[in-house]
């Protein structure tokens, strides 16, 4: 089993292991974790290694605008912890409860707010609020003006995606399969939906997007679904990734990357499910790449689909039909966050804290710079041509090519 498999599994069995037991921690010992995961995929002696960087000639020049810290970021673990980027703010949480908002012109601090929670998705805006999910099943609203909390909410279990906040209404995700809409003014709950969760499964959610007023997710199910955001009543609900194969590992099909919606139709891709394109009305499969597998994220421009694949290797896919158009390999296994593109670039992070700017032509290299020596493991955000990486070490980081 390759490298990026083997880091999948570690991040599976703690949250397997809570299903399984039904009183265990959500962080297993890593003594624990380590010989299941070896008992499962071997020892390292055949891992697919992750490919070494080349120098090459610079196309262009990569600067770094500012570099804070927020924290202890991530703190090792596997979180959903994205910079959020509104009105000339930047906020980020870290693990241990610490919320900031910076300027994203100049990094500089407005105000930050430290709490006792253990934050593990989030940020998400709304009006006034920025809401953060805890790994202990709480959602927290705090003023964006000033950073004090306005209101705490309880929630079943861990929330796995970044909460959603549209027409007054904040959309949670929580490990246990349940999709909740709350007040934003004052968390009362509004609706929950559920959907089966398989025994085992990825540790992650892709987070929802509001599309008319409708919410849509992915499950761990291989299913896609669009739910009324007034009573969450189901609209429709697609299979767009199919379990093959004969062990629980091999049929892990989980949709843990934010879907994407453009041109009609909303695309996702799945862990070793491939990557679809689904009719944003009634859910209608449109196309399915099954060579495009993907557990980190998507991201679209006018006509493509960019994806950074289970191998750490980044695709362009036309919207139209899914056919490939090229792929990046020499980033291979490098642990690649989700490809964002914006203008004529596509960046991606990896696990070592480097950015990698790549051309929406043809996938060359155009430029590298490192901002971290952590992994960058959360999408980029880009802001008005400015790209905002977050590294699990609390690195947070305003980028900018020229």
């Amino acid at each position: 089993m390759n490298r990026i498999n083997r880091l999948v599994l570690v991040s599976v069995l703690p949250a397997s292991l809570v299903l399984l037991t039904g009183c265990a921690g959500l962080d297993v010992g890593r003594d624990l974790v380590s010989s299941l995961t070896e008992y499962i995929a071997g020892d390292d002696d055949n891992a697919d290694p992750p490919a070494t960087l080349q120098e090459y000639q610079s196309e262009i020049q990569t600067d770094i605008l500012w570099k804070e810290s927020v924290g202890d970021g991530a703190d090792d673990k596997h979180l959903k912890l994205v910079p959020a980027v509104r009105d000339g703010r930047v906020y980020a949480a870290d693990h241990k409860g610490r919320l900031q908002a910076r300027s994203a012109a100049n990094g500089d601090l407005a105000w930050e707010t430290k709490t006792d929670y253990e934050f593990g998705a989030g940020p998400g805006l709304g009006l006034q609020t920025v809401i953060v999910g805890t790994s202990h099943g709480e959602v927290v609203a705090f003023d964006n003006g000033s950073g004090e909390q306005k209101w705490v909410a309880t929630v079943p279990s861990e929330v796995s995606a970044v909460p959603v906040v549209a027409n007054g209404q904040v959309i949670v995700r929580t490990t246990d399969g349940k999709i909740i809409a709350l007040r934003e003014d004052s968390g009362a709950l509004q609706w929950t939906a559920e959907h089966s969760v398989p025994a085992l499964s990825i540790r992650g959610a892709g987070t929802p997007i509001i599309v008319d007023r409708n919410v849509i997710a992915g499950a761990a199910s291989g299913k896609l679904m669009a739910l009324q955001s007034a009573d969450g009543k189901v609209l429709w609900e697609a299979t767009v990734a199919i379990p093959s194969g004969r062990s629980e590992v091999e049929r892990l099909v989980d949709l843990d990357v934010d879907p994407v919606e453009a041109r009609g139709a909303v695309y996702v891709s799945s862990y070793q499910g491939g990557t679809s394109s689904v009719s944003e009305v009634d859910g209608d499969v449109i196309w399915r790449n099954e060579n495009v597998s993907s557990y980190t994220g998507i991201s679209a421009d006018f006509r493509y689909l960019y994806v950074s694949d289970i191998h750490g290797e980044v695709w362009q896919l036309d919207q139209r039909n899914g056919a490939s158009l090229w792929k990046q390999k020499d980033l291979h296994n490098r642990q690649l966050s989700a490809a964002i593109a914006y203008e004529s670039y596509v960046v991606v992070g990896d696990f070592e804290g480097y950015v990698h700017w790549l051309s929406n032509v043809d996938g060359r290299q155009l430029g590298r710079v490192r901002v971290a020596k952590a992994p960058i493991e959360t999408k980029p955000v880009v802001v008005d041509g400015t790209v905002y990486v977050y590294a699990k070490d609390g690195t947070l980081a305003a980028l900018k090519a020229r």
